[in-house]
């Protein structure tokens, strides 16, 4: 079994998880930025959280045979602290690296008029850069924010199927997938979506174009919910083949509307800046 995690957040996570997620299938990983858990305090802050993103993570990822891509945006949550809002000027930058694959995360979090603003102008850039967009729906009041982040998409210049809508669930699927964009869901331990509930999903709505990630963080999560979907899966009569669209080739379709995925994992040095994964080794 072949996996690509779509949406999991490596940077929160040891060695010890990427070692796990290699002999679980997984050979490559998507990393969008977002919140750290406490506010940020000043822009500087999120480029030097952006340029880890761009190369200590991918080369931690390469000692492990997983490749390693990002998106990047001004997240929804810090997205109504003004002291964050000059990221959105210096976005572009970093929007031409060669491991971005997308605008994200970007959406709602309290849906306010900030959140608004943020999202509108992401949009934007994405379309102006040719890259797709990660989008978050707000954990509460989830039709809500679902319906205003699908109006915002259609006045945007970005088409639907450059987008990726994230963290459905039953309430949201039907919706997002009339409005043309991909379908993301988040499997967590105790909360968004779980094995089951995903493996019914897909069960009543399909698998084509619909990415299941583990969106591992800092909190109780699970960086090989992925394979235990794709297990559940082939147990309740998938076949190998739609495992592998759901688990692979969705998540390339995807993130290769950018033209940057690179699937190859290349050999690193044994360093990155002169520093190493290895403690306590020779």
């Amino acid at each position: 079994m072949r996996i690509f995690d779509p949406h999991i957040h490596m940077t929160s996570r040891t060695t010890d998880d990427y070692e796990a997620m290699h002999a679980a299938g997984v050979r490559a990983v998507v990393e969008p930025s977002f919140w750290l858990g406490q506010p940020r305090t000043s822009p500087a802050s999120f480029f030097d959280y952006f340029d880890s993103l761009l190369g200590w993570e991918p080369f931690r990822a390469a000692q492990y045979g997983i490749a390693h891509h990002c998106t990047l945006a001004l997240n929804p949550k810090e997205a109504n602290d003004p002291r964050c809002l000059p990221v959105l000027d210096e976005l572009p930058r970093y929007l031409v690296k060669d491991q971005v694959v997308a605008v994200g995360e970007i959406g709602y979090d309290s849906m306010t008029p900030a959140e608004d603003t943020a999202l509108a102008a992401q949009l934007q850039l994405a379309a102006e850069y040719g890259l797709p967009a990660l989008v978050h729906t707000p954990h509460r009041d989830k039709l809500v924010g679902l319906r205003r982040t699908l109006d915002v998409v259609r006045e945007s210049a970005l088409d639907p199927e450059c987008v990726l809508v994230d963290h459905l669930n039953e309430t949201t699927v039907k919706e997002a997938k009339d409005s043309g964009c991909w379908l993301g869901f988040s499997v967590y331990p105790d909360t968004k979506m779980d094995e089951e509930r995903m493996v019914a999903i897909l069960r009543a709505y399909g698998p084509e174009q619909v990415l299941v990630n583990s969106a591992a963080d800092w909190g109780r999560s699970d960086p090989l919910k992925t394979r235990k979907v794709g297990e559940l899966m082939l147990a309740e009569g998938f076949t190998e083949d739609e495992v592998d669209r759901v688990l692979w080739r969705n998540p390339v379709a995807f993130y290769g509307q950018s033209g940057r995925l690179a699937l190859d994992v290349q050999a690193t040095d044994a360093t990155h800046e002169g520093n190493s994964v290895l403690r306590g080794g020779e």
